[in-house]
């Protein structure tokens, strides 16, 4: 299970271009901020469309320019984990993790909240939430999606010294235990060293 990606979409004045060759494990990928990183995880998603090129996870074409395949955003099963939690803040932990649940999915919630550590702020109001504690959340509801890989965006955006080590140390036990393909962005080397099987380089 893999990302095989070559995109190309002009925005504005600015060309994003990004090649991702199949390989297995988590890849990230690294580049300054401002590059357009996030813009590829949106392609990848269905949120932007490339204007050239293809998108295949795991051997499924999710995109392909040229035999005019483009799957809506809700048949990718992308599991996106966004800069900011984004959790709805009208809902309660418990409900913002049954948000977006797919009807028939398999998924283990209770595994899931056990390996997040979340138990505890399941009766809990996002506002009253810490940083580490809402993007802990927003890797659950993610998670809970079912999806057929995770796409995070700087998941340590923001977030204090601690709080990172905390959010490390979970990724890392994502990576060597739920089996799916990967993609993460961060302007971060030491980050992408410690988290990637392989780093593409973007926007040097």
């Amino acid at each position: 299970m893999s990302f095989d990606i070559d995109v190309r979409r002009r925005l504005g004045d600015t060309t994003i271009a990004c090649c991702i060759e199949p390989g297995a494990g988590v890849t990230v990928l690294s580049g300054p901020s401002g590059a357009g990183k996030s813009s590829v995880l949106n392609m990848v998603a269905g949120l932007l469309r490339p204007d050239i090129g293809h998108i295949r996870v795991g051997g499924r074409t999710l995109f392909d320019a040229d035999a005019g395949i483009d799957l809506k955003p809700e048949a990718r099963r992308a599991g996106y984990v966004f800069q900011e939690p984004r959790l709805f803040p009208h809902l309660r932990v418990r409900a913002n993790l049954r948000y977006g649940r797919r009807k028939g999915a398999a998924v283990d919630a209770e595994g899931v909240i056990g390996l997040l550590g979340i138990a505890p702020l399941l009766d809990r109001w996002p506002r009253t939430l810490s940083g580490g504690e809402a993007k802990r959340v927003a890797i659950g509801r993610a998670l809970l999606a079912d999806p057929a890989f995770l796409l995070l965006d700087e998941p340590l955006a923001s977030l204090d010294r601690a709080r990172r080590e905390e959010i490390l140390a979970l990724l890392e036990r994502l990576r060597d235990g739920i089996g799916l393909p990967i993609l993460l962005v961060t302007h971060d080397r030491a980050e992408a060293e410690r988290l990637g099987d392989r780093i593409v380089p973007f926007g040097d």
